[in-house]
């Protein structure tokens, strides 16, 4: 079983400084967890502190049965994934992956089977006689990688281990480590993994679920999909999502026995669903979010915002418009049939009437910015 629980988990600093607040996490057995934050959000330093790396200042952390708070990081049966590779340039990718297992003193048939086994799930079997010098960034971080599957760890732990490598890499390198959890997970093998990443694609394509944090504390914990279609904050619905979810300044306002969305001059009306929710607003400033996809130029239906065009981006399977409501820059997805057309000729400044999809928007409390259809 390898089951990783936090409870209470906090981090200060002998300045005084609190980086991690008060943490409660259950990561289940076998599963893939994914932390995501901006830099400086604690993601490392709660990832170093289930590792051993770092020292728990109060809480509690439990792999298994065993609360490790104590337990030096050889004994808590986790291996670990740095950005930087940390190969011993001396050694060849065989040594290097084997050298854990010999200070273990592991039979050498075992030894050999176990490099033998992990190169071939990883594809660097021909790399097995070379040393780190010789070898790509992506090559390099598939060997730190065999190095911690041959331990047989309880927990996996990735410390963003894509952040050296080039785009094209990166997308390779993570769709193997995607496939070798469940490779691992069917083989019966031990596959908890904790990944820790600044990239919310990577989040969101990598994870069974994902622990969104910000400043030393939990913003969401659920499922890349929940996260994105439910996001319990304005800081989660403004971070999940490329292109990020357009976010405004607005106010409920109501007329006709109707709820509607002010927002510089516009008036969006609310779904009756919504309308009831949001009613207890009215009168009050509140932050609007719809997502990039839920904006089109199509008259037959929606919310209409006229808005002056400024910047066109056509990607080929996909247009995004910039474009402006007053001083708010907005950012309209279009996809599909929607490129048939030349977009290119909607100038810089042209007014143009954009529809918003009101069953898929969100409203946060301005204050709070808790999300209030989930309240």
């Amino acid at each position: 079983m390898a089951e990783v629980v936090l409870k209470k988990v906090e981090k200060v600093y002998p300045n005084g400084f609190k980086a991690v607040h008060g943490v409660d996490l259950d990561i289940r057995d076998g599963e893939f967890m994914v932390f995501v934050g901006p830099s400086g959000c604690a993601k490392t330093t709660t990832l170093r502190m289930v590792a051993g790396l770092e020292e728990i200042s109060s809480g509690e952390v439990w792999i298994g049965d065993r609360m490790v708070n104590s337990t030096p990081p050889k004994d808590r049966g986790i291996a670990m994934v740095f950005q930087n590779y940390a190969l011993y340039p001396h050694m060849t990718v065989y040594n290097n992956m084997a050298f854990g297992l010999k200070m273990a003193k592991i039979p050498a048939d075992e030894i050999d089977r176990r490099v033998q086994d992990a190169a071939q799930k990883l594809d660097i079997t021909d790399l097995l006689d070379r040393k780190p010098k010789e070898m790509s960034g992506g090559q390099r971080q598939r060997v730190a990688v065999g190095r911690a599957i041959v331990r047989k760890p309880d927990v996996f732990l990735f410390d963003e281990p894509l952040s050296n490598l080039d785009a094209k890499l990166r997308v390779s390198m993570r769709v193997r480590i995607t496939q070798l959890h469940k490779e691992l997970k069917k083989a019966g093998q031990n596959a908890t993994m904790i990944y820790v990443t600044h990239d919310q694609v990577e989040a969101m394509t990598m994870g069974d679920r994902i622990c969104v944090m910000d400043y030393g504390k939990i913003m969401q914990v659920d499922t890349p999909l929940n996260l994105y279609h439910a996001p319990a904050n304005k800081f989660v619905a403004g971070f999940i999502g490329s292109p990020a979810m357009n976010l405004a300044e607005a106010e409920i306002i109501s007329k006709d026995d109707q709820v509607f969305v002010s927002l510089n001059g516009e008036e969006l009306l609310l779904p009756e669903d919504k309308a009831t929710k949001a009613e207890h607003y009215v009168g009050q400033k509140v932050w609007f979010g719809i997502r990039p996809e839920n904006i089109a130029i199509n008259e037959a239906a929606g919310s209409g915002l006229t808005g002056k065009v400024s910047v066109v981006e056509q990607m080929g399977n996909e247009v995004y418009i910039y474009f402006f409501l007053g001083e708010q820059q907005f950012i309209a997805r279009l996809s599909g049939e929607s490129n048939s057309r030349d977009f290119k000729a909607l100038d810089y400044g042209t007014p143009t009437r954009f529809f918003a999809d009101m069953n898929k928007c969100h409203i946060f409390d301005y204050e709070t910015e808790q999300n209030i259809f989930l309240q």
